[in-house]
């Protein structure tokens, strides 16, 4: 028995070797992430007498080109959660706290040796389902900066045209544009609409609307009107204040139109998938949720049962039970996947909105809330029912299709 701990960092891991007892097979050593050196990593371990197994924690992406070059050459490697390796107590009793990469791949290869016989084989996700994951995390980025950037317009145009956002709610389109930020950047100033007479601004108006392909309402154009006669500018309306907002805009729609064709070149990859009609048949999935949902889970079959899948999305129950003493309602663990669970709380979200009778996880959400439950006690239990039923019908479904 060989156990390889591999202690992973960007470009470079540390790497120790052990046998039961404590033999030390190699002393740990620097192993760069080029091919030349994986390989004479590979041909290390292949060197020597016995099985050898290799650990290592999948943290962020940098594990992947080593476990991928690994398993590819024929070795058995497994990818662990850091946090089990945190959790594990060695063999080793001294009070002295060491964190160095040197103890930390000894402490792997300890690991390994104490898990032999439960450790996963690493199963390597195929391109799409990478490439899925990798537009997901993208998706996220340009999200949150696509917020900011709102925020940021919405709070300039507070000083000009204070309620200007508030007027449309019409969804952003294919190219991420939306109404009211194309009318801002129209109408950027208060006396952009009032210094109009009102049949001269319903009329010009129109004309936009019919320009921009938005639907006209006579009504509306004649409430922003009057609305704008009674409101107080602070920024005064010249070229320098235009300047800034147009700036803000065009930000606003780089970013949404950013975000739109990731949605949709990750509605498109997730097609490519074989569970994707499974998936997309699920109430409270649609051609957004349903692929985020398929990049954060992966491949089903990694998961050798219901709970582990709840286990890795972190919204599994927690246990705090001693002697007689039994705690009724524990919190949710939240030791795993953060986006995933962000995922599973707007599906959530979506199934509370729309109301599906006949869903399972809206009923016992509903009968959760119906019973005074806090909100995201029924979300999170939502999700820990939503879970398994989705783990059972990909799986199923996968399992009947020719091999």
């Amino acid at each position: 028995m060989n156990a390889v701990g591999i202690d992973v960092s960007k470009g470079w891991s540390m790497v120790a070797i052990l046998r039961p007892g404590g033999e030390i097979v190699s002393k740990p050593f620097v192993v760069r992430h080029l091919s030349d050196e994986i390989q004479s990593l590979i041909e290390l371990i292949r060197s020597l007498e016995g099985e050898s197994r290799i650990v290592m924690e999948h943290t962020g992406r940098y594990y992947e080109p080593v476990a991928q070059q690994l398993s590819n050459a024929g070795l058995f490697v497994s990818a662990v959660n850091p946090k089990l390796i945190s959790d594990f107590q060695d063999e080793d009793n001294s009070l002295r706290k060491i964190k160095s990469d040197k103890a930390d791949a000894i402490k792997i290869a300890r690991y390994t040796l104490d898990r032999w016989q439960k450790l996963k084989q690493y199963s390597l996700m195929d391109e799409i389902r990478i490439q899925l994951k990798t537009m997901n995390r993208q998706f996220a980025f340009y999200m949150k900066h696509k917020t900011a950037m709102k925020n940021n317009l919405i709070g300039i145009l507070d000083q000009t045209f204070p309620g200007v956002n508030t007027y449309f709610d019409s969804p952003a389109r294919e190219d991420g544009s939306q109404k009211w930020v194309d009318f801002a950047s129209t109408y950027w100033h208060v006396d952009c609409v009032r210094k109009m007479s009102l049949n001269a601004f319903v009329e010009h108006y129109r004309k936009w609307c019919c320009r921009r392909k938005y639907n006209f309402s006579r009504s509306k154009a004649e409430e922003i009107h009057g609305t704008a006669k009674e409101l107080v500018p602070v920024l005064p309306k010249d070229h320098t204040t235009r300047l800034i907002i147009r700036q803000a805009v065009e930000q606003l729609n780089t970013a949404s139109q950013t975000i739109e064709h990731l949605r949709s070149l990750m509605n498109e990859t997730a097609a490519r998938l074989p569970e994707y009609p499974v998936v997309m048949a699920m109430k409270g999935v649609g051609p957004s949720l349903g692929p985020q949902l398929m990049a954060e889970i992966g491949d089903v079959t990694r998961f050798t049962h219901r709970g582990a899948i709840t286990a890795f999305a972190g919204v599994d129950p927690g246990v705090n039970e001693s002697g007689d003493y039994k705690q009724k309602s524990v919190h949710a663990s939240k030791r795993g996947s953060s986006t995933l669970r962000r995922t599973l709380f707007l599906i959530m979200d979506v199934l509370i909105k729309t109301r599906p009778q006949d869903d399972p996880v809206y009923r016992f959400m509903d009968k959760k809330r119906a019973q005074g439950k806090p909100y995201y006690v029924y979300m999170t239990a939502g999700a820990n029912k939503f879970l398994p039923i989705y783990y059972g019908r990909v799986k199923e479904y996968l399992s009947s299709l020719p091999q």
